[in-house]
């Protein structure tokens, strides 16, 4: 409980600044807890402080949300109590809004369990301030290159976090992606690898851009003989040594099916078991075994993790399915950097039927102000689709550059319509869709938040901050 008057009125005035956001139709997701921070800097720590078996965090270029969901789920099939910045705001002010959420009006947080969400840049700082008990490194690309910079930077950042957990904590890392494993090499704690041991998705060969072929720790090339997406695969460096180690927990006998989701079988430590996945998506079986990977380390029990999964249905724009009127249906799937996107657009090709695409695409701070990267994207994958496509439409700050790339990519220049206002190119993407078409929308991080208050304002969805 928070005794210090000072960390009162911070609890209070957060509290206060999310009900009139919410009253006044926002979220509320960062403003609130960058004000309490202000009147009350140690706030997070106090709260964090009082969960009663910590925190577990995730961090990494793709796959936070849905893997911190995930786990979440988990969570909850093993009746235990939760705080978690679940609107996906994932700057400290939006995790400490969630902690200012979840506490009593005294100051009480009664949760069993904190799952953080957290963006790479921001790790050291919530690592220093709640001393979690593990950490979930999910994978490294390119993302908003004016904020970050060279990858490198990203990956050393997340480095010297893992050097500021406590000695008990654990770093949970993809052994699939040779940044995040090279970490596990230099990190002197205790270490927990999940990784892809099924090798029917994929190929021999680099068909994808990739982050690295590299070895970060001596400087020569890798050897792969799998690649999965982009750097993700089986590797090795002759010259220093350094290989892809041996997951602890592993996926093997993928099944996909489409827009229905996958099915794998689970191989752990405890034994395996089989998982029906109704998220769709190669990626989303990594995000499934990073959370399952974190669950097994918070000690919860398997068939509680089997029922998070299997009950787990995709939200907030990762793939999120909006069934409409009529057999209509509508994915609602976040794009922000290539190797993101390059997937989300084979998950579209690999869906047969008829099709309609709008891309919505922004440049605010939040999505990074460099958009060359649709260049680096492979939009050129919609080629042997195109005749299932009805429609093809962009909208957003930025929707004109879509267009170009579009274009580019081989979408005849008079298929594509721009309107510039996301809630009227949504409206009109509904309205044209018909019967037994399904209408894709691809966002940037901002244009999905409009897109999501859009759609709940036609009653297809609910508002963020009530999922």
């Amino acid at each position: 409980m928070l005794y210090s008057p000072r960390m009162l009125v911070g609890l209070w005035a957060g509290k206060t600044a999310i009900w009139l956001n919410r009253r006044i139709g926002h979220g509320g997701t960062s403003f609130p807890g960058g004000l309490g921070r202000r009147i009350a800097p140690g706030l997070l720590s106090a709260l964090a402080a009082q969960l009663k078996r910590g925190a577990m965090v995730i961090t990494g270029t793709n796959g936070k949300t849905t893997t911190s969901k995930m786990l979440a789920e988990m969570i909850a099939a093993s009746k235990l109590t939760l705080t978690h910045n679940r609107a996906g705001a994932n700057l400290v002010g939006g995790i400490t809004a969630a902690f200012i959420e979840s506490a009593s009006i005294g100051g009480s947080i009664a949760s069993d369990l904190g799952v953080i969400e957290v963006d790479e840049a921001t790790i050291p700082q919530l690592v220093r301030e709640v001393r979690p008990r593990g950490v979930v490194v999910t994978n490294f690309f390119r993302d908003q290159l004016d904020r970050f910079g060279e990858l490198d930077k990203t990956v050393t950042l997340v480095e010297e976090a893992l050097a500021l957990l406590p000695p008990q904590s654990v770093a949970i890392l993809n052994a699939d992606d040779p940044l995040v494993a090279s970490i596990g090499r230099r990190y002197r704690g205790r270490v927990f690898y999940f990784g892809i041991d099924d090798r029917s998705y994929g190929s021999r060969e680099m068909t994808q851009s990739a982050e690295t072929r590299f070895c970060r720790l001596c400087g020569h090339p890798l050897t792969y003989d799998w690649f999965f997406f982009g750097q993700l695969g089986h590797y090795r460096c002759v010259h220093c040594g350094f290989q892809r180690p041996q997951p602890k927990i592993s996926v093997s006998a993928i099944e996909l099916k489409g827009e229905e989701g996958s099915a794998f079988t689970v191989n752990a430590p405890r034994g395996s078991w089989r998982v029906e996945l109704s998220t769709p998506g190669f990626y989303n079986i990594y995000n499934a075994l990073a959370a399952t990977a974190a669950a097994l380390r918070l000690d919860l029990p398997e068939p509680s993790i089997r029922a998070g999964l299997q009950g787990y249905r995709t939200n907030f724009g990762r793939m999120e399915r909006l069934e409409l009127a009529d057999g209509r249906r509508a994915f609602l799937a976040l794009i922000k950097n290539p190797t993101g996107c390059d997937e989300v657009l084979r998950t579209l090709a690999q869906n047969r039927g008829p099709k309609r695409l709008l891309v919505i695409i922004n440049d605010n701070a939040a999505d990074g102000r460099d958009i060359s990267w649709l260049w680096d994207a492979d939009f050129e994958a919609l080629a042997p689709i195109l005749p299932e496509l009805r429609s093809v439409s962009t909208s957003g700050l930025r929707g004109e550059d879509m267009a170009l790339r579009l274009h580019y990519a081989g979408v005849p220049a008079e298929a594509i319509s721009y309107e510039p206002d996301i809630h009227q190119a949504i409206a009109a993407a509904l309205e044209m869709s018909r019967p037994e078409e399904t209408l894709y929308i691809l966002p940037t991080y901002t244009a999905l938040l409009e897109s999501k208050t859009a759609l709940a304002n036609l009653g297809h969805s609910p508002r963020y901050w009530e999922e």
